[in-house]
């Protein structure tokens, strides 16, 4: 009876096993050549239109969160009157 639970065992572990090869190719060799081309392109936007939407992004966020802030501190330091 024990036997067979162990042998269950074993079979489970190894079907879940990480010790399989992917299917997955190696691309760190093309994003490196990517990244070390001179095209006059800033590093942070050498990754193609998702990078240049996500800088446009943090740099609209950036932005208003500085004029929130310093709204908030307009307000702060000039409290309206009742």
């Amino acid at each position: 009876m024990y036997r067979h639970v162990f042998g269950l065992q074993q079979v489970a572990r190894r079907s879940i096993s990480s010790s399989a090869r992917r299917g997955v190719e190696n691309r760190v060799p093309e994003k490196q050549k990517l990244f070390q081309e001179d095209n006059g392109l800033p590093v942070h936007l050498k990754g193609g239109p998702a990078d240049a939407l996500l800088y446009r992004a943090t740099m609209a966020l950036t932005v208003f969160g500085t004029g929130y802030v310093l709204y908030e501190l307009w307000n702060a330091a000039y409290p309206k009157k009742n």
